[in-house]
This record gives structure tokens, sequence and C-alpha cells, in this order.
């Protein structure tokens, strides 16, 4: 089979394509051939070695993937071969012809979904939804402010919030990010310039994150952003707020404590892979309600550009420099 590999940690540019071995499919495992690999921001990190996660090499990035079964290893009795199914891989292998899965943690892919939208739901979905739920713990009437709203995991926390009665803020660089995300629910939008900030420039945002929040502030703030953005928005939290710690496109940022003690606000982190394993039949449980909502049209995942597997590095280009909107998907036509 062809995998899209990283023999040696480097940008995008270091990814090439070879003949591999095809994986074999071992107890409590199915062998699927992938028609869709999702993009997300750890794979922008994992070919550098900067993510948590370090596989050894070569490796092929890619976390989410959609296909059809082509083997069932020992004890697998929940598939059979032919069957559409979706699933993660852990933190690689996704973008190749091949890849295993635990059967345990792969779900059937809806008849009237495409693979394309399958590949899309699992991470950006899962992440959003432990990150509200377990460590937001929204409730109906909150306002949720999120940074970096167009993205993947944005989108899901728009749809997602509204999903759960929330008032959506999103926080976006440019107007075609807003127009989306006020298609994906979002009630306003604050549009905010290309850090780094200066001291006028960092007090201005945090002045249009207050307006936008309103006077009680932010009771839940989704930051998948960091950076310069970070002490902004969480100055336009509520009393008793969280700010939940998603991810740092823009840099790890140094908040201000003494803030969290004015505000009696938590911080949280989201570290969704350490929850799937730690808690793996709660996952299953929000999982199990995601496809409950994407059946009622709640949730949606949008898939905005798609890449042949030869050209998944471009597709990870685009996502380091900031400018995927929704879904980036790798394919395998």
């Amino acid at each position: 089979m062809k995998a899209l590999l990283s023999k040696a940690a480097g940008g995008p540019e270091t990814l090439v394509l070879e003949d591999v071995a095809d994986p074999v499919a071992g107890p409590g495992q199915i062998l699927v051939a992938v028609k869709a690999c999702s993009v997300n921001y750890p794979d922008v990190l994992i070919i550098e070695d900067k993510y948590q996660f370090k596989p050894p090499r070569p490796f092929s990035p890619g976390s989410e993937v959609s296909g059809i079964v082509e083997a069932v290893g020992e004890g697998v009795t929940n598939f059979k071969v032919g069957d559409r199914v979706l699933g993660a891989t852990g933190s690689s292998g996704g973008m190749s012809e091949k890849v295993v899965l635990n059967a345990a943690t792969a779900y059937e892919l809806p008849a009237e979904r495409s693979f394309a939208e399958g590949a899309a739901l699992i991470l950006t979905y899962g992440t959003s939804i432990h990150a509200l739920l377990d460590r937001g713990h929204i409730k109906e009437g909150d306002t949720l402010l999120i940074l970096g709203a167009a993205g993947g995991v944005g989108l899901a926390a728009i749809e997602l919030g509204v999903a759960f009665g929330a008032r959506v803020i999103a926080a976006v660089s440019s107007e075609e990010k807003a127009k989306v995300a006020r298609e994906a629910g979002a009630s306003d939008v604050v549009i905010y310039g290309r850090a780094p900030f200066d001291k006028d420039q960092s007090k201005a945002l945090s002045e249009a994150f207050k307006k936008a929040v309103g006077p009680n502030g932010a009771d839940i703030i989704y930051d998948a952003v960091g950076g310069d953005y970070a002490d902004p928005a969480i100055r336009s939290i509520a009393w008793e707020g969280r700010y939940l710690v998603v991810g740092f496109p823009s840099g790890i940022p140094k908040l201000p404590l003494n803030l969290t003690l004015l505000k009696s606000c938590d911080v949280c982190g989201v570290f969704w892979g350490a929850f799937t394993m730690r808690d793996p039949e709660k996952n299953r449980d929000h999982i199990a309600r995601l496809f409950r909502l994407w059946k009622d049209g709640k949730i949606n995942p949008r898939v905005t550009d798609t890449f042949p597997l030869a050209k998944g590095g471009d597709a990870i280009a685009k996502m380091a420099r900031r400018e995927a909107i929704g879904k980036l998907v790798v394919t395998n036509d």
C-alpha cells in the first residue's frame, strides 16, 4: 500500500509518499481501507516532534479516518468485511491507503453520510463535547465565547454550544470566517487582528470581547488559539467562569493569575485524547450523543477542502498557516 510518511522531523515539505507493507488486523482490531482522513492541528505538530506523542519513524500523520472494513481480527463481532466505518487511529497512521483500528473505538458510518464527513467528526466534536460538558459544565443560558471559532474544533463548539442552549460569541480573524461562524449559529462575532499585540491593541481586543459577551461576562471561554489572544479573553470572563484551554496555534500564553482570583474563575485543561483512555465509557456516551445530534441535523461537519493522498502535506501546510475554515480532508479515491 501507499502511505505519506514522516521519515525525519520537519515541516509538511518533508513528507514522502512511499510503498509500505499492508498492516494486519490483530485480536480486537479491524483493517480498514482508508477513504478519507481529516487534518487537525496536532498533525502540524507531530511531524515536527512538537506534539505530546512522538510515534517511532517512519509514520503517517492523520488521526481520524473513515473507510471500508477489509478484514477483522480475532474476537471482533461488531464489524464485518464491507462495513463502512469511522474512527480515531490514536495519534498517527491515517494518511495511508490502509490502517488498523481498535474495533471497540470504531463506529459505523451512517449510510447517508459521506466518507469525508465521517472523517471529520470524531476528533473535533469529541474534543468539543468533552470540553463543554465535562470541563465547562455548560448549561442553558450560558454565554460562550469561542476563540478560533471558524476552525474544526471551533465550529464544532459553536454547533454544540447552540445545541446545549448557550448564547455563542465567535471570535475569528476575517470576515470570511465570521460569515461561516454565523452560519454555524453564532449570535455575534468579534473579528480580531493578527498577533503579536502591543498593550493598546491587547486592551482594545479585551474591550471588544467585553462588549460582545455583555456586562455579566462570558460564562465559558473556549480557547483554541492561545498566544496573545488569551489575556484579552480572560479579562472578559464572568464571575466563576470557566476558561477552557484547548490549543495553542498562536503560542503558549502566560495568563495573569491575579485575574483568576478577581473573577474567581477556573482555568481548565482539555486533553481529549487522554480522557478517551482514562474514561472510555464516558467517551462512548459522548460519541453516541454526537451521533444523535448528527442524525437530528444539529451538528454537521463542514468539509471545506479535499486533497489527494500525495498532496496531504499541502493540507497540513494550509492548517499550519491558519488558513483552514472547517475541516480539511485527505482522500483516497
